[in-house]
């Protein structure tokens, strides 16, 4: 078969299969890809797997898969995100912004955990593990006991420090709502009273010993 009808089958086989879209391209996804993608985690906890895990095994793979960036009690390494601490915080000029001072709901942590660790070999976790290192973390902040066993029939009940700091955006109503314009009393004509400092810092003189300069 030459070059020309092995492409010319190609492409049936691809307009065959074509989804019928605007744009004839593509395929409808198949149930397994779907499936594959839609690992998400809600805060009531809609998405969770069926599973568990303890502090004390979150424990030892939080130090196999994670202390390595973020410190063995979640302080941080480097400039790794520090994932404990930071309480009474929020209000200072550098606020630490941990599980416990700022994330809003435990679904965070495991959807986080899930989806994209740990660093380099994402989605290797299983649902135990990733129960166990959330259950660690969620100690690690004194939202839960040393004995205690994190699992998807439990895991709504979890509540974090700041979660009732978080509110629906309604500033769209409240900002952009319409108001009365004040169109009484203006101005005839405006009038410039001053003006912006002009900052030169080009160096004076004739510029010898400038580099670059002739």
């Amino acid at each position: 078969m030459s070059k020309s009808l092995e492409f010319g089958a190609a492409l049936a086989l691809i307009a065959s299969t074509a989804f019928a879209g605007p744009f004839d391209l593509g395929r409808e996804a198949t149930p397994d890809e779907i499936a594959a993608w839609d690992i998400d985690v809600r805060p009531d906890g809609l998405g969770l797997p069926a599973g568990s895990g303890s502090v004390e095994d979150g424990e030892e793979l939080f130090a196999d898969y994670c202390a390595s960036c973020h410190g063995d009690f979640g302080e941080g390494v480097d400039r790794w995100p520090v994932l404990a601490g930071g309480d009474g915080t929020l209000t200072s000029d550098r606020p630490v912004k941990t599980i416990g001072s700022f994330w809003p709901y435990a679904s965070t942590i495991f959807d986080y955990v899930n989806r994209a660790m740990p660093f380099g070999n994402a989605q290797s976790l299983t649902p135990d593990e990733v129960y166990a290192i959330t259950a660690y973390l969620l100690n690690l902040n004194y939202v839960v006991e040393d004995d205690f066993v994190l699992s998807n029939e439990n895991f709504a009940e979890v509540r974090l420090p700041n979660e009732e700091n978080f509110f629906m955006d309604d500033r769209i109503e409240t900002e952009h709502a319409p108001r009365s314009i004040c169109m009484q009393n203006c101005k005839d004509s405006v009038e410039i009273t001053a003006r912006a400092l002009v900052l030169d810092v080009t160096p004076e003189g004739d510029g010898e010993g400038l580099a670059g300069v002739d």
